[in-house]
C-alpha cells in the first residue's frame, strides 16, 4: 500500500522535505566563487551533477538567491570542490546564513588555494577541484541551475590509482533527508550488459 502526497495540497517546505528524503544520496557541490569586489564565498549546494560530457559542463541548483548565485552571475566563474568524509565539519559550517559579503572561507577557518584558470580560489584540503567558467543559468520556480564549463580539473595524487580517482580514497559524503549525511560503506561492482550477451532478465538468470 503506498501513501499518496500531493504536492498542490502540502506547503512549499512539507514537500521539500520530500524530495529531500526519496531523491537521495545526493552529491554535494562545495562551490567557492568571489565577488565582484573581490569577497571569497564557498557553499555546499546538494542539487548537484553533471550535465555534459562534451564538452564538459556541471550544473547546481541555487534555490533561492544566494551570494553563490549573486557572485557567479557577476563574475561568470566559480569552483566545484569536492566534498570528502574529512572535512565534514567544515562542510557543514560553510552552509551557515552568514550575512551578505562575510567570507565563509575565513569565518570556518578552511584554507585556499589559487585555481589555476579561474578566479575564485580552490579549498586547499579538498582532494578535487573543478574550475569552471558559466555556460548559462536557468531560472525554474524558485530555483536557478547553474551551468558551469569546466575547463580545469586538479586531482589530488592521494586518490589516484593508476591515474584514475579511487572512490576508497575520495570518501565522498553525501545529502539524505533532513540533517542527516551519508558515506559510501559498501561498493558493488556489475558490467552493463551488450544486447549481443543478452541472457533475459535478471530474476531469470
Amino acid at each position: 500500500m503506498r501513501i499518496d502526497f500531493d504536492p498542490a495540497a502540502m506547503s512549499r517546505n512539507e514537500f521539500y522535505k520530500l524530495l529531500t528524503a526519496t531523491v537521495v544520496p545526493r552529491p554535494i557541490a562545495w562551490v567557492s566563487t568571489a565577488s565582484a569586489d573581490g569577497t571569497h564565498n564557498l557553499a555546499p549546494h546538494s542539487f548537484f551533477t553533471i550535465a555534459s560530457v562534451m564538452p564538459p559542463v556541471v550544473q547546481f541548483s541555487s534555490v533561492g538567491r544566494k551570494d553563490t548565485l549573486h557572485n557567479v552571475e557577476a563574475t561568470g566563474q566559480f569552483v566545484v570542490n569536492f566534498a570528502p568524509e574529512g572535512l565534514f565539519e567544515q562542510i557543514n559550517d560553510t552552509g551557515t546564513d552568514f550575512p551578505h559579503g562575510v567570507s565563509e572561507f575565513e569565518a570556518a577557518g578552511i584554507a585556499t588555494e589559487p585555481s589555476l584558470r579561474v578566479k575564485p580560489p580552490r579549498v586547499a584540503a579538498s582532494p578535487v577541484a573543478l574550475e569552471c567558467e558559466v555556460h548559462s543559468t536557468l531560472r525554474i520556480g524558485d530555483g536557478t541551475v547553474v551551468f558551469g564549463r569546466v575547463v580545469h580539473a586538479a586531482v589530488s595524487q592521494d586518490v589516484l590509482v593508476d591515474g584514475h580517482p579511487e572512490i576508497s580514497r575520495l570518501k565522498p559524503l553525501a545529502r539524505l533527508g533532513k540533517d542527516e549525511w551519508g558515506t559510501v560503506s559498501g561498493v558493488r561492482e556489475i558490467s552493463r550488459i551488450r544486447h549481443a550477451d543478452w541472457q533475459g532478465p535478471a530474476g531469470d538468470r
